[in-house]
């Protein structure tokens, strides 16, 4: 397949390319909007205008993230430690209130942005997934920063799910696989 000469044909330069990083970047724009969606819904709702502005911020991150493999990287130990300092106050808030709720294995369910932040969870855990493949095919190493960003970004949104529910007095389903053992969160 081939693009057009209409420009107007084309959504993304790379779209036509068969290698795991256009993937990557489809992806981490997918992830881009799904934050977009979380801080457009939380900025609705004065019980969690506290995070809009990490929303934003991370919002701009993954498309950082996005440019990072073929461009130059853009995400870097100040975003991981910025980062990292949100996920550890938005966890002890939490806690503070109810310490035993981040120890289990949860159904995904909530009222918007809930929803969206689980969506943007989940194409976190598939944009590290590309990158294992863009590492494989490519025989390139991948910048520590990008994996390391997406797994906290991935861990940040499920906080956040649980945090908004806490604030709203709704409770996730336990879930207890069938399956295998698991051990709970946190051990």
């Amino acid at each position: 397949m081939k693009p057009g000469k209409n420009r107007s044909e084309l959504c993304y330069t790379y779209i036509y390319d068969t290698s795991w990083l256009c993937d990557y970047e489809v992806t981490t724009d997918e992830l881009c909007a799904q934050l977009g969606m979380a801080l457009s819904a939380a900025e609705t709702d004065a019980a969690l205008l506290d995070f809009v502005p990490d929303l934003d911020r991370l919002q701009a991150l993954a498309l950082h993230a996005n440019g990072s493999i073929r461009g130059k990287l853009a995400v870097t130990e100040a975003d991981l430690d910025w980062l990292h300092l949100r996920y550890d106050h938005f966890r002890q808030e939490i806690e503070a209130r109810e310490p035993d709720r981040l120890k289990n294995f949860v159904l995904p369910r909530g009222l918007t942005p809930v929803p969206d932040l689980h969506q943007a969870r989940s194409t976190a855990k598939k944009a590290l997934r590309c990158l294992v493949r863009v590492e494989e095919e490519a025989h390139r190493e991948i910048p520590a920063e990008i994996p390391r960003f997406l797994n906290l970004l991935c861990n940040f949104c499920f906080l956040l799910t649980v945090l908004i529910n806490q604030r709203r007095g709704l409770a996730e389903p336990r879930f207890v696989s069938r399956s295998y053992r698991l051990k709970t969160r946190n051990q």
